[in-house]
């Protein structure tokens, strides 16, 4: 199986803990950016499988980047994250994740994601 790589960009470090300890189990390469600037460039550096990206962030909204990478990393499944007022949405080219977050829901998106 090959293995993924997921970034997580969220200044909250116990949460960066907690997924990091969730996906390293799943046997992934674990990124996580505190800010957006940091994500950014990892972002650049890696061209993960899955990005875990929070909107409030120390540097700016991190939900602004989301058409950048869209565009720029299609492949890439793109989870927008926050624990305030979070829209729902019907977009098949991303999904939004209100925190805190439940694992099974973690579960059904690893397993359910197919690549290109």
């Amino acid at each position: 199986m090959e293995t993924k790589k997921i970034l997580l960009i969220d200044d909250e470090q116990d949460f960066g803990f907690i997924m990091k300890s969730f996906f390293t189990r799943k046997n992934c390469e674990v990124y996580h950016a505190l800010t957006l600037a940091e994500g950014m460039k990892i972002l650049d550096e890696v061209d993960p499988d899955y990005i875990f990206l929070d909107n409030n962030l120390p540097d700016g909204l991190g939900w602004g980047k989301s058409e950048y990478i869209r565009l720029n990393y299609p492949r890439a499944q793109l989870n927008l994250i926050s624990a305030y007022h979070v829209p729902k949405t019907t977009a098949s080219s991303f999904r939004i994740l209100e925190k805190p977050l439940v694992m099974e829901e973690l579960n059904k998106i690893f397993e359910s994601t197919s690549f290109v």
